[in-house]
């Protein structure tokens, strides 16, 4: 992203246009420094800090001495440990623009589910700024994401067993939960994506995946390119339910024919700072 201070540095910029821009290069580039945001925004450091001081407190970035970090970073870093927080610094600016290219399929108003995951969790971020959303989920993590977003968000947080390492409900009541909704849109996790279909490591989680693909009319699943190297335990979703596979690398050999014989829509993610990415491959 080219530096803002050349076209802002002689406006006379209301304050929550300088905060809005502040969330957005946060947001961008995970961290910054508070020095690099007075330049770039042609103000002073003492501003930048009192700005920061405000977002943190509303919670959309998180404030360290001498700057700021995303709020996702924030939930995923130094707040969880574990398991799912190690996954969520592994190809983590493929995730990041995974995330974005999906948030571009979904329009202000629209409903859907989202399961627990890493790329998951880093596209409810990207699409909370929407607004007038309706998501039903089973992870408090993208709860939170979501409500901080926007406050035109709306958001169902199914119970069940509550597992601490990915802040998530699991479990026979969240099945059964999840089963009481409609929505036109689910954004599902992938521990795998096979020939065979869409697959995940872990039984619990694999059924609120099923229970929500069940209950949606149209499927997106996320998935970085290394998760089409692996081989899967539990089905979600054979390749004929899915709607569109957003990836950050084309699918070869088998799987590439199975997704095409599948007439899925795959979307290539463009990397970060690079221009969008082109036509869909299918």
């Amino acid at each position: 992203m080219q530096p803002v201070c050349g076209s802002l540095s002689d406006l006379l910029m209301r304050p929550s246009e300088r905060r809005d821009i502040i969330v957005n290069l946060v947001r961008e580039r995970e961290r910054i420094a508070v020095e690099t945001l007075a330049q770039e925004l042609g103000t002073s450091p003492e501003t930048i800090r009192r700005d920061l001081t405000g977002l943190a407190a509303r919670g959309l970035i998180r404030k360290f001495h001498g700057g700021a970090a995303s709020a996702e970073s924030a939930i995923f870093g130094s707040v969880m440990e574990g398991p799912f927080a190690a996954r969520m610094q592994e190809h983590l600016a493929e995730k990041r623009a995974i995330a974005r290219a999906a948030a571009s399929l979904f329009s202000p108003g629209d409903a859907l589910f989202i399961d627990t995951g890493t790329t998951t969790s880093i596209f409810a971020e990207e699409i909370a700024r929407l607004g007038q959303l309706t998501v039903i989920t089973n992870s408090v993590s993208i709860t939170q994401l979501i409500m901080r977003g926007s406050g035109t968000n709306h958001v169902f947080l199914v119970g069940g067993e509550y597992r601490d390492d990915a802040a998530e409900n699991v479990g026979r009541l969240a099945v059964e939960q999840v089963r009481h909704f409609h929505a036109p849109y689910a954004v599902l996790a992938a521990g795998a994506v096979e020939p065979e279909g869409v697959l995940d490591f872990d039984a619990s989680e694999a059924d609120i995946a099923v229970a929500m693909a069940s209950q949606a009319r149209d499927i997106t699943i996320l998935a970085d390119s290394s998760k089409f190297r692996r081989t899967g335990l539990f089905q979600v979703c054979p390749l004929a339910d899915v709607d569109r596979l957003v990836s950050d690398g084309a699918p070869e050999g088998a799987l590439a024919e199975a997704l095409e014989a599948a007439a899925v829509q795959h979307i290539a993610a463009a990397p970060l700072g690079s221009p969008a990415a082109g036509d869909p491959a299918h």
